[in-house]
């Protein structure tokens, strides 16, 4: 096992190559070890019962490991029984008789073959054909040698081709592997040129008088929110773009390639890159720095959106609303002035019988001149005639100094771009330094059409702008345009323009058939238009037939739809006494020990790679990577897991494998290991199909420095935070997250997880709160193949919407009134909706980046019309199925939700270190711990559930009769057996692929 040629391999892994696995699954077994009537007639040309048995089980180890054993009866005993069973051999010990003549075994062998098929790897062509597909892969996948390896197993096993030795197939995988590294290399650095490949190694360099290379300082992002770090933004930005990095044609380079370079070039330490071969260091170099541009553009657009948000929109916001407090008894008193003035006015000018004269003596009695003249001065002072808009923008022209600190830099910069909508606000920035710096201008001089009307006002109060105004002005202006992406930052991702990243045309031409195929919809809109009339006339017949014996509805005169709340289901005496049982029998067990034991049933652990896909062995990884799971997850540290006597388990080692291991797509490969671990138990099939999902969000206040957290008094105190959106099945496996700074609405980020899951089966329905939709979102949804089911919680103020205004729908007439789709709009723009469908389901494209423009900031688009449209029919099915007189509906829902809930409280208990605060001040080491936390949620409900199931097994082995309501009512989600609070030491070995012993709790 030392040879080089296994050195990717673990020790496992090599012996465990072309052998059956020391436990089959029952799954695996029915299914490798079934002889058709073809097989049986030819196993039956056998004499005796052994040489029958025998051929039999070379038979089926050929089809389930892939070549001929050289111990023929090293197979797994169940095998030998089940084909035993299936010749008719009573007693499965004749197989021993089968060695007796060793001949036999390879007569057979040979025979197999021919009959079969099967041939050997020393075949030329078939040599070469594998080396031709070892090629493509490697060429095309950043999959590294173990993976590459399985893949070439796979591919042989498909085409019926003999395994080869171990060291026979690693070896071909290294050489293939090195050579497209190598060609990859030298294809990259050519396209930089010699210049740039020097100038990209110097970076490394450690300059005079500093201690950190410069290519240390280029990695570093901003973590605070000030305009100094606002500015060196700018210059980092600027640095990068100045090496020309992102000119450079790639284009017949897989981006998959590149990305993986690019991910060790960001996280590899200066020292290790230069240590790097010549071309592999300058192509590392390469991806890195374009992917670093990128990064730090969208670093940059973060930093401002802060800034602008918190240090002036949130301040000014907070001080108008102040001001108009304090007003309030002036402006109270002036108020009741004028009307008195005014109730006396009325009086007498309806009064026909008083003269101008005893009008005016009339309204002295009352109010006295002066002191109306005051009222009104109050008055004019006071209220802004541009509401609450005006206060705000004149407390915003307060902060003129913080903006002129980085505005005029950041419009000399010009590292925007704009749609045409957004060209006059991007001109408006970029004339601003002349404005400060010029002359006086009139208002004809500069363009305004670009301000709010409350802008405008205080813009041009003199005969010249108001240039304090005018910068805050434009400023805000970019801001929102930001936002919505009519200004967008050149070479960005979460900041660059989402428009340019939709499929082009040849690209959506290629794949529209077969995406309109998975997505079940029409390229012409008329017939599939005309289905969606129907089902909706057809449902409001349903709901209007329900509503006289529908206790829980009620209409207002307004047309207002009152629904009661669901009654609380109550928990049976069976249930309780189920559960109590159940909880009593499992084991206690540390959280340490649940993760290597999960690792033991799935094999997640190995899922961790290191970051530059090389083939590194090291000991008791599993235990290392467990470790640092624990810290994260359990938010302590990595002090409390460090055992300097366990070498898996020292710091130094932690480190390493923390910065080098545990990253965004380790996490989500093991995680796809554990949802589908999960799916496979029966009782989690009891619990649910997979098919319904829901998504919510867990809030965390980040006290630390960092750009990637947002203000909300309501869950984050004076301080800041973020969202943890996650995504949670009916069979409680946790199939993703996304991370969201500060508190921004839900809905615009839904799709991107949903579109992004980490593993599992694809949900048809999600379940959300009540904040997290819009039209448009319940448009792309159903575009999208999904069905949107948010839980409503003001179902009064909610609209239903019809397509038929002349259908008599009973007492519903009211509630949808004259709310009309309008079918037209979704048919002219219905290739448009189905273009982006495909640019979404590709993943070119995220969904928030898109509902950003189509929203278009309170004026959407005409694309964004029509999605709101067609989304209007599935939301008004919705509302129709939320008032049916069978709540399963309803119920479903907020069952699901209540689950959700039950695991961000489980979620809470792990997570229980540091105040339960998030102490990372960057986005990817946030994304990180997080996606650590979600992997071991995922293993503590596999570890519960698999265990409960067990639980029932013995209990219904011992006569006791449990309930069929009462399993589905389990939930994995208890953890009073497991101890997450204060014990993070880890055994030097697994347990052990078997469950470990029930607790009989009345023994103790």
């Amino acid at each position: 096992m030392g040879s080089m040629a296994v050195d990717f391999l673990s020790d496992e892994q090599a012996a465990g190559f072309g052998r059956f696995p020391d436990e089959l699954p029952a799954e695996d077994l029915e299914r490798f070890c079934w002889l058709d009537d073809a097989d049986l007639s030819v196993v039956g040309r056998r004499r005796g019962k052994h040489n029958r048995l025998g051929f039999a089980v070379q038979l089926i180890t050929v089809r389930a490991v892939g070549r001929f054993l050289t111990d023929p009866l090293a197979v797994p005993w169940p095998v030998v029984e089940s084909l035993a069973g299936q010749l008719g051999i009573a007693d499965a010990s004749v197989l021993k008789l089968y060695a007796q003549r060793g001949q036999t075994a390879y007569e057979h062998a040979a025979e197999i073959s021919t009959v079969y098929g099967y041939m050997e790897l020393a075949d030329p062509a078939k040599h070469e054909e594998l080396r031709l597909f070892l090629s493509a892969r490697a060429w095309t996948s950043p999959e590294g040698p173990v993976r590459l390896f399985e893949r070439a197993a796979l591919w042989l096993r498909e085409r019926k081709v003999l395994l080869p030795g171990v060291s026979t197939l690693t070896r071909l995988v290294s050489e293939v592997r090195a050579g497209s590294n190598e060609r990859l290399y030298t294809m990259l650095v050519d396209a930089a040129g010699p210049a740039l490949v020097l100038e990209l190694e110097g970076l490394l360099r450690v300059g005079d008088g500093s201690r950190l290379t410069a290519w240390e300082r280029l990695r570093t992002g901003p973590s605070r929110v000030s305009v100094p770090e606002l500015l060196r933004q700018l210059d980092r930005l600027a640095r990068l773009r100045a090496l020309g990095a992102g000119t450079i044609d790639v284009q017949t380079i897989p981006e998959s390639r590149m990305n993986a370079l690019a991910r060790y070039g960001l996280a590899g330490k200066a020292s290790s890159l230069r240590g790097l071969s010549g071309q592999r260091r300058g192509a590392t170099l390469l991806c890195a720095v374009r992917a670093l541009t990128s990064e730090v553009a969208d670093d940059l657009c973060d930093a401002l959106d802060a800034i602008v948000t918190e240090r002036v929109l949130r301040k000014a916001t907070r001080e108008s609303t102040a001001a108009r407090l304090k007003s309030l008894p002036r402006l109270s008193k002036a108020s009741l002035q004028l009307a008195k003035a005014a109730k006396t006015l009325v009086e007498v000018l309806s009064n026909t019988q008083y003269s101008s004269t005893e009008t005016a003596s009339a309204l002295a009695e009352q109010v006295s001149l002066p002191e109306l003249r005051a009222a009104v001065d109050v008055v004019n002072e006071l209220v802004n005639p541009e509401g609450t808009e005006g206060d705000t923008a004149a407390q915003m022209m307060r902060r003129f100094t913080t903006v002129r600190s980085f505005l005029p830099t950041l419009a000399a910069a010009a590292p925007f771009g704009s749609t045409a909508g957004g060209a006059p606000t991007l001109a408006a920035l970029a004339a601003l330094p002349e404005i400060l710096d010029g002359r006086r201008k009139a208002p004809g001089e500069v363009d305004l059409s670009v301000l709010s009307p409350a802008w405008q006002r205080l813009v041009t109060a003199s005969d010249d702008i108001n240039r304090k105004a005018y910068t805050v002005a434009v400023m805000d202006a970019v801001h929102k345009a930001l936002r919505r992406r009519d200004i967008f930052v050149v070479g960005g991702r979460r900041w660059g323009d989402p428009r340019a990243r939709l499929l082009s045309d040849p690209a959506w031409q290629e794949t529209k058939n077969e995406t309109l195929r998975a997505l079940q919809l029409p390229e012409e809109p008329a017939e599939h238009l005309q289905g969606v009339r129907h089902r909706l006339d057809a449902r409001y017949r349903a709901a209007a037939g329900q509503l006289a014996g529908h206790p829980a509805v009620r209409i207002d005169d307004a047309g207002k739809v009152h629904l009661s709340p669901l009654e609380a289901k109550t928990i049976p005496e069976s249930l309780a006494q189920l559960r109590g049982l159940v909880s009593g029998m499992l084991p206690r067990v540390d959280l340490p020990d649940v993760l290597l034991e999960v690792h033991s049933w799935t094999g997640f652990l190995s899922e961790f790679s290191h970051v530059s896909e090389a083939s590194a062995r090291m000991g008791r990884l599993d235990v290392s990577v467990a470790a640092i799971l624990v810290a994260e997850a359990c938010n302590v540290g990595l002090t409390p897991v460090v055992k300097d006597g366990h070498p898996a388990l020292t710091r130094g080692r932690l480190s390493h494998v923390d910065q080098n291991y545990v990253r965004a797509d380790t996490l989500r490969a093991a995680n796809a290991r554990l949802i589908q671990a999960q799916s496979g138990l029966g009782l989690a099939q009891r619990w649910g199909t997979g098919l319904l999902a829901s998504v919510d969000g867990m809030r965390f206040v980040v006290p630390v420095s960092t750009v990637n957290a947002g203000a909300n008094p309501r869950y984050f105190g004076q301080g800041r935070g973020l969202t943890w959106l996650n995504y949670l099945n009916d069979q409680v496996s946790g199939l993703g997250a996304v991370v969201v700074p500060g508190t921004v609405r839900d809905s615009l980020h839904i799709l991107d997880g949903l579109l992004d899951l980490e593993g599992g089966q694809r949900p048809e329905m999600v379940a959300t709160d009540t904040a997290s939709y819009s039209d448009q979102v319940f448009g792309l949804f159903t575009l999208l193949g999904y069905r949107f089911s948010p839980r409503l919680a003001g179902l009064p103020d909610q609209r239903f919407w019809r397509i038929d205004t002349a259908a008599d729908y009973g007492e519903l007439n009211a509630v949808a009134g004259r709310n009309r789709i309008n079918m037209d709009l979704i048919t002219t723009n219905w290739p448009d909706m189905l273009h982006l469908a495909g640019s979404l389901t590709a993943g070119t494209v995220r969904a928030s980046e898109i509902l950003r423009v189509t929203q278009g900031g309170g004026t959407p688009t005409l694309l964004g019309k029509a999605l709101a449209e067609y989304g209007r029919i599935a939301k008004t099915e919705h509302l129709l199925d939320f008032i049916d007189a069978d709540e399963g509906y309803r119920r479903q829902i907020h069952t699901q939700l209540t689950l959700q809930e039950s695991r961000h409280a489980l979620a809470r208990l792990i997570f229980h270190g540091r105040r339960g605060q998030i102490r990372q001040s960057y986005r990817e080491g946030q994304e990180d711990q997080l996606g650590a936390l979600g992997l071991v949620l995922n293993a503590v409900i596999l570890w519960n559930t698999r265990y409960l199931d067990a639980a029932l097994t013995e209990l219904r082995g011992r006569g006791a009769g449990v309930a069929d309501e009462d399993v589905k009512r389990l939930s994995p989600l208890g953890s009073e057996h497991i101890n997450m609070l204060g014990r993070y030491s880890f055994a030097a070995d697994a347990t052990g692929t078997q469950l470990r012993p029930f607790r009989n709790p009345d023994e103790e």
